[in-house]
């Protein structure tokens, strides 16, 4: 159940970085995504983060998970941070079912 609370953490900050238009151009090639995109996936982040807090309080008492979800949370933001700078395409997947605005200027 960590390891799903690891991964959920990864998605969540994912979707979080993707809703801001300089990671989505970067990921999806010079375009915007929508504006409900844009609120779908902050949603989405949100929950997420709360679901993967709520596998590793299923886990462990209170302080002991608190403190496991903040450690996996720094690591995926990490992780999160260095493929936006080295490959951002491979979040691609992760978006490919949101539609795009228009193209940037």
């Amino acid at each position: 159940m960590v390891a799903a609370a690891v991964a959920a953490n990864a998605l969540g900050l994912a979707w979080l970085a993707l809703a801001m238009d300089v990671h989505w151009a970067q990921v999806r090639g010079g375009t915007v995504p929508a504006p409900g995109g844009v609120r779908l996936l902050r949603v989405l982040g949100a929950l997420t983060l709360a679901g993967a807090l709520l596998l590793c309080l299923a886990v462990d008492h209170g302080s002991m998970a608190s403190l496991v979800w903040t450690m996996s949370l720094a690591a995926a933001a990490i992780a999160i941070a260095l493929t936006l700078s080295w490959r951002p395409r491979l979040l691609a997947p992760l978006v490919a079912w949101v539609p795009s605005a228009r193209a940037t200027p």
